[in-house]
């Protein structure tokens, strides 16, 4: 199990891109009714945040004081007491962009994807008690539930988005954010540039930005969510990004995500790999395959640590950039 570094605050922002950026693309009208289904996972997260960082001198500044922060936490949990009972309830608005009947994601389709987080996030989804015993002492619960507030629907004629997140802002064709400072707010959207299925603002970005996308039939466990993305682990991916975790492959050969508890990854891992999974990364660790925050398929992902769940309850603390949601 690697250790978090005495740097921690300065790493954040040397982590290589996931997918590159299709800096040129733009918004389309529509040229035909299908959306291809993705084979492998790709997420956006960390291109946007490297876009961002670029395109606004202050995001570096904030960041590395919720890390700062976080760091803190991470060495005294008791600081958890800020919290109301450490758990958390999350109120959800589902912004939904649709080009064709399909995209415009059912009410039960909606209602599936809360579901999954409420599992995911609780330790109750089916997977959890099969944890591999070389991991059954870090598994956790995080402690955080999601309601659902409310649905956005609006029509367009866009058939591919960029990550330049069009989607968010009513004046390009998306829908802006309800009170994101105390709602997470969740774009379901037709296809994506790149092979994208979904990304995520980590807390420090601006709040006009601030929420999730995820493709529309990588959205929930039924209606249009297909295979190898139909059981709703993106949404459970992302808000992990949202909350302030990383790859858990720290986005570079054996990086860091900033976490004591997780193995050393080579790189990012895909389908459903056969366990024991063997690293290359100093000390030949097993790899934690089954994290959500690596890439593999939805019913190959099903657990967070201890180490992660610290992290994302440390968000909800004074100065951790998810604080609105916890008063």
């Amino acid at each position: 199990m690697k250790k978090l570094s005495i740097l921690v605050t300065c790493g954040i922002f040397f982590i290589s891109a996931c997918t590159k950026p299709d800096k040129n693309s733009t918004e389309k009208p529509a040229t035909d009714n299908t959306t291809a289904v993705a084979t492998e996972r790709h997420c956006a997260a960390m291109d946007v945040l490297n876009e961002q960082l670029k395109n606004d001198p202050a995001l570096a500044s904030r960041m590395a004081a919720i890390e700062a922060n976080t760091n803190r936490i991470m060495q005294d949990k008791s600081l958890y007491r800020l919290l109301p009972d450490g758990s958390i309830m999350i109120p959800v608005i589902v912004n939904v962009l649709y080009r064709t009947t399909a995209q415009n994601v059912s009410a039960a389709q909606i209602q599936s994807q809360i579901d999954v987080l409420n599992r995911d996030y609780n330790g109750l989804n089916s997977e959890y008690s099969t944890v591999p015993t070389l991991f059954s002492s870090v598994k956790a619960s995080v402690g955080v539930h999601f309601v659902l507030k409310s649905v956005v629907r609006k029509s367009t004629t866009v058939t591919t988005w960029s990550t330049n997140d069009a989607m968010k802002k009513s004046a390009q064709g998306g829908i802006n954010p309800t009170t994101p400072d105390s709602v997470l707010n969740i774009w379901v959207v037709g296809a994506m540039s790149g092979g994208v299925i979904g990304y995520a603002q980590f807390p420090g970005g601006a709040s006009a930005t601030d929420g999730v996308v995820i493709a529309y039939n990588c959205f929930g466990n039924t209606g249009t969510a297909a295979a190898p993305f139909g059981l709703g682990r993106t949404a459970t991916h992302e808000i992990g990004h949202w909350l302030n975790l990383r790859h858990i492959w720290g986005d570079a050969t054996c990086g860091t995500d900033l976490v004591g508890d997780t193995p050393a990854h080579n790189a990012a891992n895909y389908g459903c790999p056969s366990y024991p999974h063997l690293s290359t990364c100093s000390g030949t660790p097993v790899e934690m395959t089954m994290n959500y925050m690596d890439y593999t398929d939805d019913a190959c992902m099903y657990m967070f640590t201890a180490g992660q769940k610290t992290r994302m309850l440390a968000t909800f603390v004074s100065g951790g950039g998810r604080y609105g949601f916890a008063q």
